[in-house]
């Protein structure tokens, strides 16, 4: 009865560590008064003394716990029967324990079925992965919380809300679901009931002024260093060549370097590479942070690269914005090299009016960016924008994703050499072809021929306002960029409504560069 109450309602957890100013029971009352005159349907409190002060001034279900200190040092939540005895006699409506691997080594099952029993309070289940969930529903648990997730050992790697796990629990547990744990914004709540949460659980980011000044002053104080400075160091790693550069905030490079990319050596190699060019980037003074762009899909809020292709063998799991953060003492930020540029684009460049658009780059392999309504979009998993992957021939051309067929393979350039193996490199076909060679026209136009029937694609799916192309293979390429219009008018439903524009990118050589940059001075 209680847990249908809160069906698809706010629950606010009021707790504050020791040494808080706010770490005292009628402190947290207050906060719970608040939450319910803000709309809140629940509390969650810790220990007998809150949850009594709490229920002095609202009639709302309070999940109770007792966080005490386990024999391995760490915090265990809800460590006894007489401990969820003493919040239940207190006012607690339900009682919620830690069912991780680790509480269960703390015998949380047989609590769990004690406290059931004895006590006749529904008990939730803190836990941090589906198997966990599993087990404690099996044990009897009445309901599940992701509350663990990311501060376990074995989820130690999760960093932000995960709305995806959320819903693979509603799908593996017959009970309700409730979210929580690094829920920090209005949306994320959202996309938890969208998700199939049952309800959602927020503390830090409602009850924790100091937590929540530290992130506005955070903020103020990175706006601050770049207003002092006017500039970062934007880092683009390329396949073959590394190029950097200092970068004012209206996009104005005021320093550049080049250097070779160590590209087949190996992540400590790779790594090492870049902090000896943020090194140098910030010797050179002035930086106020540091934004890399690198091939592979990026993890954002962590900069670990969560896939490379062999493009950059071991480059899969590199930790670039920890690793060259600590190098160098600054704020650092990552991006995959296509939404860098895109980054670029819609800071400095083409997209400056856009809200929909996609930007393609053309070079050794082929990336994608994309905004949809005034965001970069990332994807569940950071693997969106893939474009270079989309199959165009079944069982064709192999490519370095290990995969067969993809665009890529048919666009990229060795794909055009392959077609006019007389030239030394893409530069030289160019240069040909706006000469009037005809097998370096030809070559190009066939490369157009692939490379629309993939954007066409794109467009059905995305319905952008703009079509932004970069890159070493676009430079100078005006019939590349005449083809790909000509081959997207035949290929697309209602051409003329649509209003499509393709373009070349105007950022240029150092395109890469300005998206690194773009990329810091929005994060960092």
């Amino acid at each position: 009865m209680i847990l249908s109450s809160l069906k698809h309602r706010l629950i606010v957890s009021c707790q504050a560590p020791d040494g808080d100013p706010f770490r005292d029971p009628d402190s947290m009352a207050r906060f719970a008064e608040a939450a319910a005159l803000g709309g809140a349907a629940g509390i969650r409190a810790n220990g007998p003394e809150d949850i009594r002060a709490i229920r002095a001034r609202v009639d709302l279900p309070v999940f109770g716990i007792q966080k005490s200190i386990a024999s391995d040092g760490r915090v265990l939540i809800t460590p006894s029967v007489k401990s969820a005895q003493a919040v239940v006699e207190a006012g607690a409506s339900i009682v919620a324990i830690d069912c991780t691997a680790r509480g269960r080594r703390y015998g949380a099952f047989e609590r769990l079925r004690e406290i059931r029993n004895r006590l006749r309070v529904p008990v939730m289940a803190d836990i941090a992965t589906v198997e966990e969930a599993i087990a404690a529903v099996e044990a009897g648990a009445d309901t599940v919380a992701s509350t663990m997730r990311g501060y376990t050992d074995e989820t130690a790697g999760v960093t932000r809300f995960e709305p995806e796990f959320i819903a693979e629990l509603v799908r593996c547990v017959p009970v309700p679901v409730l979210a929580e744990g690094r829920v920090s914004t209005p949306e994320e709540a959202a996309s938890a009931l969208r998700a199939g949460a049952h309800a959602v659980i927020v503390g830090t980011a409602i009850t924790a002024p100091r937590r929540i000044v530290q992130v506005f002053a955070g903020a103020m104080d990175r706006e601050r260093r770049r207003l002092v400075t006017g500039q970062v160091a934007g880092i683009d790693l390329g396949g073959t060549n590394t190029k950097y550069g200092l970068v004012a905030s209206d996009g104005r490079l005021l320093s550049e370097g080049v250097a070779p990319t160590p590209w087949s050596a190996g992540r400590e190699a790779l790594l090492g590479h870049l902090k000896r060019i943020a090194r140098e980037c910030v010797e050179g003074g002035g930086a106020a942070s540091i934004g890399i762009a690198t091939a592979g899909w990026v993890d954002p809020s962590s900069g670990e690269v969560v896939y490379a292709t062999g493009n950059l063998p071991g480059w899969t799991g590199a930790q670039i914005a920890a690793e060259v953060s600590e190098a160098v003492g600054l704020p650092v930020a990552v991006e995959n090299d296509a939404n860098a540029l895109a980054v670029a684009e819609f800071r400095f460049g083409a997209a400056r009016s856009a809200r929909n658009f996609v930007v393609i780059t053309l070079g050794t392999g082929l990336g994608g960016g994309c905004y949809i309504d005034g965001k970069l979009n990332h994807g569940s998993h950071f693997f969106a924008n893939a474009i270079g992957h989309m199959p165009v021939e079944p069982d064709g051309a192999p490519c370095t994703c290990g995969l067969r067929g993809c665009l890529e393979a048919y666009t990229n350039a060795a794909a055009l050499l392959r077609r006019a193996p007389q030239f030394a490199n893409a530069e030289q076909l160019i240069h040909a072809a706006n000469g009037g060679d005809e097998s370096a026209r030809a070559a190009i136009s066939a490369q157009a021929v692939y490379l629309a029937s993939g954007l066409a694609a794109v467009v059905q799916l995305l319905d952008p306002e703009l079509l932004v192309l970069s890159g070493g293979l676009v430079q100078n390429n005006t019939l590349l960029l005449t083809r790909v219009r000509e081959e997207l008018s035949r290929r697309l439903t209602v051409w003329d409504q649509r209003r499509l524009e393709v373009c070349a990118s105007g950022l240029g050589y150092h395109g890469g560069v300005l998206g690194a940059a773009a990329v810091a001075f929005e994060r960092c």
